[in-house]
């Protein structure tokens, strides 16, 4: 018997498309294969996002008892919802598609829990819809929102600002002894990737979550690490020097970290460095650091004025910080399920003891100490998000950008706590004195 693909309209708020794989079903029992779908020269087929449908599965197996299971081994893409027998002795599989991808099914034919065939070479490709028109003439994704562009002069002003606090002395014993360099880029390259790895384990995330939590632990240092150190009594050239040579050393280590625990992920999807990003971070941090030293020596009035200043114009950043950055990826994390935020607020806790145990064991000073460990502790998640949104059509990008999403609000949100409890512990112990 032939099975005819039907067809149904998809309704307004959930679309349901019934899509029924060609095949058939009976005939006279053989060695195998046993199971087919379609005509027998396909093994993937395609479908929409976010559509309920069945497929039929022919079964030429004639044992009375006979029963298939059906898993789909990417449930973020597809979700098999039911099977049923099928008049002629095939099967019905019920299932709804999710994000954007590529399912691999396994399929199992069992006879009183025996097994009979098992086949995982059929795949479904749920292809994505066309944006809505309002979505693409509209800025409601959070990489359009003019907020952004309108922090950029108050953050480029206050990086000038850092730049005066730069002592040329500092950078040349850095040069002489560069442990702390060194322990940072060890700690973000090669402990932190494999720790969002064991995290994406221990909570069984979906794999674009997983990849999205373990890109968001191989970036580099963000810019708001030297602004920590300041606030929180590190060193300040230290940590500039940190983030500009963490920010280069990413154009190469981001990639291969990124490859290869997506290889272990089983993330098939080719991702894409945004070396152009990289390359402009590098510079929105170069030259106004750069015109702060220039400031410093030539009009050190105005360096006097700047350092005043740098105090307020930190803690408006974090704050203001916080609040874009939830606004902008509210709709994103609309749907955070409690595994993924357990496991992107444990990132910046991690990074922070791991930089300050490493730098303790090397018997660094104080200041430094606390450098490193912010330097490891607070990622630039604006790379993660751009290394995703580059390499999936957008919903898998989104859906993965919660892990990222969560690592940058759980760092600001505990570094502005411990920014917070420094003032306090530091104006409680002048008050005692």
């Amino acid at each position: 018997m032939v099975w005819p693909a039907v067809c149904t309209m998809p309704r307004a708020t959930s679309p349901f498309l019934l899509f029924l794989v060609v095949g058939w079903a009976g005939g006279t029992a053989t060695d195998g294969p046993y199971l087919s779908m379609g005509d027998g020269t396909a093994v993937e087929f395609d479908f929409p996002e976010n559509s309920r449908g069945v497929f039929v599965v022919a079964c030429h197996y004639q044992g009375p008892d006979a029963w298939l299971t059906a898993t789909s081994l990417e449930p973020t893409v597809l979700v098999v919802e039911n099977v049923s027998a099928a008049w002629g002795g095939g099967f019905v599989v019920t299932f709804q598609s999710g994000l954007a991808g590529l399912a691999p099914l396994q399929l199992q034919l069992l006879e009183q829990s025996r097994l009979i065939e098992e086949r995982v070479d059929f795949r479904i490709r749920v292809s994505a819809r066309d944006p809505e028109p309002s979505l693409r003439s509209g800025l409601g994704h959070f990489s359009e929102n003019p907020v952004l562009y309108a922090l950029l002069p108050l953050i480029f002003l206050n990086k000038c600002a850092f730049g005066c606090k730069v002592e040329v002395e500092a950078l040349r014993g850095l040069v002489r002894q560069p442990h702390p360099v060194v322990l940072g880029i060890l700690g973000q390259f090669v402990v932190m990737p494999l720790y969002g790895y064991l995290m994406s384990v221990a909570f069984s995330l979906p794999k674009p979550l997983a990849l999205g939590l373990v890109i968001a632990c191989s970036s580099p240092g963000g810019g708001g690490g030297y602004l920590y150190s300041l606030l929180l009594g590190g060193d300040v050239t230290v940590a500039i020097s940190m983030t500009l040579l963490s920010t280069v050393a990413a154009t190469a280590l981001m990639p291969l970290s990124s490859a290869f625990y997506g290889r272990l992920l089983g993330a098939h999807e080719t991702l894409h460095v945004p070396f152009l990003k990289i390359l402009i971070t590098l510079l929105f941090i170069a030259v106004p650091i750069s015109t702060g030293m220039l400031v410093k020596w030539k009009l050190p009035r105005l360096s006097r004025l700047l350092l005043l200043l740098i105090r307020p114009f930190s803690f408006t950043l974090i704050v203001g910080g916080l609040f874009m950055a939830y606004h902008m990826g509210a709709f994103i994390l609309a749907n955070v399920q409690l595994s993924t935020v357990l496991a992107g607020v444990t990132v910046p806790v991690f990074g922070l003891l791991l930089g300050y145990v490493l730098a303790w064991c090397l018997g660094l000073p104080g200041p430094q100490r606390r450098t490193v460990s912010i330097e490891i502790g607070v990622q630039n998640s604006l790379l993660a998000l751009a290394v995703l949104q580059l390499s999936f059509q957008r919903a898998q990008a989104d859906f993965a950008s919660q892990a990222p999403f969560i690592v940058a609000l759980s760092s600001t949100s505990e570094m502005l706590l411990l920014v917070l409890g420094h003032l306090v512990y530091k104006k409680l112990c002048s008050a005692g004195s």
